[in-house]
Formats: structure tokens, sequence, C-alpha cells
């Protein structure tokens, strides 16, 4: 009677745990749901029912929007791609010189580094603008994309030059051995090393970069040249609201988030291992 006992508070107990992951499941996944429901509506369909599917499908609704946000897309594609692969390459050579060189001024710089991850972006909002007006950088891509890279260089310097410290010494001094220099050093050992926890940065680098909205906002004037999220917000007409339009220039804007996650989520958690695990 006892072991039947135990078995059934065991099957309770899974049962319960499987139905608490579906409620967080539900809730995580309804914002998405409701967005994708009222995309294939128009005006009337979501005052009458904003819930659920109605037919007619409109999806014209996807025609109009991806007309309205493609050039958006691209800028932020264009932008966030040139700006990963300048951070990379002054985030390794950084990180590389932190973690193995000792001289004076080494451990300043380090703390200054660290001292940075703890401002807040909206506090150099003022002054990094009259900086980018007195470089005449307004309203062009390099403003955004030398902001990113300054930005994005912070953690990425943090998080690299740990893993770099964690590279058993053997392998840089054979390298020496072999008269390999210290660039040869970064692009023969580290980085090959480094490809998993380097891409994990990189996706999280392109998502926030995918989803920034206060800098392009401030920095970028002409239509043409704003980024998706400062597009999508304009996308929302002042007058007539046409829900059925902007949830589809939402649902767009979300794809290619979500392709990143299905095809890159292995590569990512083998990034977030090879940063928490020492030795």
């Amino acid at each position: 009677m006892l072991f039947k006992s135990h078995k059934t508070n065991s099957i309770v107990w899974e049962i319960a745990k499987h139905l608490f992951i579906l409620l967080i499941l539900s809730m995580a996944l309804f914002p998405l749901y409701v967005t994708i429901t009222i995309s294939f509506k128009t005006n009337a369909q979501f005052v009458g029912n904003p819930w659920a599917f109605t037919l007619p499908f409109h999806f014209e609704n996807y025609a109009i929007a991806w007309k309205n946000v493609s050039k958006y897309i691209f800028n932020t594609i264009f932008i966030a791609l040139t700006s990963i692969i300048f951070t990379f390459f002054l985030t390794i050579n950084a990180a590389y010189f932190f973690a193995r060189f000792r001289m004076p001024g080494t451990r300043f710089f380090w703390y200054f580094f660290l001292i940075l991850m703890l401002m807040p972006h909206v506090a150099s909002l003022i002054p990094l603008f009259v900086l980018l007006k007195n470089m005449n950088l307004l309203n062009t891509f390099w403003a955004l994309i030398i902001v990113y890279v300054a930005g994005g260089q912070v953690i990425q310097i943090y998080v690299l030059r740990n893993f770099i410290e964690d590279i058993p010494q053997d392998l840089f001094d054979a390298a020496e051995v072999d008269g390999a220099s210290h660039l040869q050093q970064v692009y023969n050992i580290v980085l090959p090393m480094s490809g998993s926890i380097l891409s994990t940065l990189g996706i999280l680098q392109f998502i926030g970069l995918w989803n920034d909205y206060i800098l392009p906002l401030v920095v970028m004037r002409d239509d043409e040249m704003l980024t998706l999220a400062v597009g999508l917000v304009r996308m929302d007409s002042e007058y007539i609201k046409e829900w059925g339009h902007l949830m589809a220039g939402y649902t767009i804007a979300s794809i290619p988030m979500i392709l990143i996650f299905i095809f890159t989520m292995k590569m990512f958690v083998k990034g977030l291992s090879s940063g928490a695990v020492k030795g």
C-alpha cells in the first residue's frame, strides 16, 4: 500500500509540474498569439472579436506591413551585423591583452571597464548626442555603429577575458616557441577556441540592437534611415490605427528573432556553458 501511495503521489506531482510548465508557456506565448490573430483582421473584425481568429483572413495586411517595414529591417540588419563584426575584432584583442599581459596601468583600465558596466545608458545620452553632433555624424548609420561597437565591448571584454584566462598556458608557450606573434596567438589559438562563446555574445548583441529604440530615435531623422524599433512606431498613425497592418508589422519583426533561437539555441546554450565552467 505504501508503495502504491508513493507512486500515486509521484504521478500527481509530475502532472502538476507539467501543468505548471504549460501555464507559464501559455502566459509567455499569449501576446504572440494575440499579435498574430489581430494581424489577419480589419479594424471592424478587431473591435468585434480581438481574441480569436475571424474569417475572412486579410493576408494583404502582411503585404502592406512588409512594404512599410522592409527598409527598416534591412537598415537594422546592416547596422547590427557591421557592429558585431567590428565589436568582435576589437573585443577579442582587448580581452587577450587583459588576460595575458601584466603591466603598469592594466588593473586600472580593467576596473575602468567594470565601472562602465554599472553606468545606465540613458545617463550618457545627452553628452553622446552633443558629441555626435560635433562630429557631424547625426542621421548616419555610422553614428549608431560607432556607439554600438563602443558599448558592446564592455560586457564582451569582461566575459572573454575570463574565458581566455582559462585557456591552458602551455598552448601559448608552445606557440611562442614556434615563433608565433601575439596576433597569431589570438587568431590561431584564442579565436578557434572561443567560437561558441562568441556566438552567444553575438546573438545577445544582435537581439539588443534589434530591439534598441532610444538611440535611433534620438540620432536618426530621415525616415529612410530609421531602424526597425523606431519604424514600427511610425506605423502607428496619429488619427486612425490600422491594427491589422500594425500587428502584421510586429509579427514580421519577430520572425528573425524566432528563427535565430530555433537554429542557434544549441550553440547559444553551449556558449553559456563555456562561459560558466572554469578550467
